[in-house]
């Protein structure tokens, strides 16, 4: 059998393939099988845990489902491991990042782990607590940390507006900021949870750069792509009245019929989420990048609006304000 990798140490906690760990003191081994199957390994990882007698029912618990849950009983889809590349995706219509205009990649200030605020502190985005984790690994070195990665990530408004873009919020920057990786490849930020605009499933949208100084130029950008979020968990969300039309949007679509993750619904890309409406969310995403491979999206891709993929096609419509 082979060896079971150690967790790796987060300020959350201990996560093992982007899971806390139930029973922090204890190896990933004796966590119990509620433990297993709540957690998406990887195939070598399914090996591993077959000595445990429990690998043919992680298999048959993890698979994804339309709304963006998992099968495993009670619990979310556990989100991504580093079974392949993270797929890359359209940057939207909405990057910010200087691919078609506005561009808060060149704002002093943009480099900062709450982005709850407007870089100026003139505006505060309003909603349920999220933070967005991200482990970027070098797939192109079998997975190691990617340490010193910039990662660019922005979203939507609990509206489903987007800072920069929508009418009413040209002059606002919140929900957008830039985290350098740490020896564990860990990126992490403070933010609302987004809502759910016609057209989409929620999302959060991410670029990653080799370093934080290349983030002045999108084509630098050596990986574009987006994490989807829970189902179960948006549905909760979007019962407080500071989400208002975004319940009616998730129930129009789902992660199949979505433009972005329909290919595959988001296997590769679907949070973990742990946490509650009152005290907040934490969603984390394992993202392998493969610099040996050409970007093939976003604005690495084409450098055009939105990395080519334009308008609503590759981003949805959120409402006017």
């Amino acid at each position: 059998m082979s060896r079971i990798p150690e967790p790796v140490q987060t300020p959350d906690g201990p996560v093992y393939q982007g899971r806390l760990l139930d029973r922090a003191d204890e190896e990933v081994v004796d966590q119990g099988v509620a433990f297993d199957l709540r957690t998406l390994v990887s195939r070598r990882g399914l090996l591993g845990l077959a000595g445990l007698g429990v690998g043919a029912v992680v298999l048959a618990a993890c698979a994804p489902t339309e709304a963006g849950t998992s099968a495993t009983t009670g619990s979310e889809a556990t989100g991504s491991t580093a079974e392949g590349e993270i797929p890359d995706e359209t940057a939207g219509p909405y990057p910010g990042d200087g691919s078609n205009g506005p561009d808060v990649l060149e704002e002093s200030g943009i480099v900062r782990q709450d982005i709850t605020t407007s870089i100026d502190g003139s505006a505060i985005a309003d909603g349920i607590p999220l933070t967005i984790a991200f482990r970027i690994l070098d797939r192109a070195n079998g997975d190691v940390p990617f340490a010193g990665v910039a990662v660019y990530a922005w979203h939507c408004t609990a509206q489903g507006e987007y800072s920069m873009y929508s009418s009413g919020l040209e002059d606002v920057d919140y929900l957008r900021g830039v985290q350098m990786a740490d020896a564990e490849g860990n990126v992490s930020f403070t933010s609302i949870f987004p809502g759910c605009y016609s057209g989409r499933w929620p999302h959060i949208h991410f670029e990653v750069y080799p370093d934080v100084d290349s983030i002045t130029d999108s084509a630098n950008a050596i990986a574009t792509s987006q994490m989807a979020l829970p189902g179960e968990t948006c549905a909760t969300v979007y019962a407080d009245a500071r989400y208002g039309g975004s319940a009616q949007n998730l129930a129009q679509t789902t992660l199949a019929s979505d433009n972005v993750f329909g290919d595959d619904s988001a296997v590769l890309q679907l949070a973990t989420i742990t946490g509650d409406a009152d005290a907040g969310y934490t969603a984390t995403l394992v993202v392998s990048v493969d610099t040996t491979t050409a970007p093939s999206a976003g604005a690495a891709a084409s450098g055009g609006p939105g990395g080519g993929a334009g308008g609503p096609s590759g981003g949805g419509e959120p409402p006017a304000r």
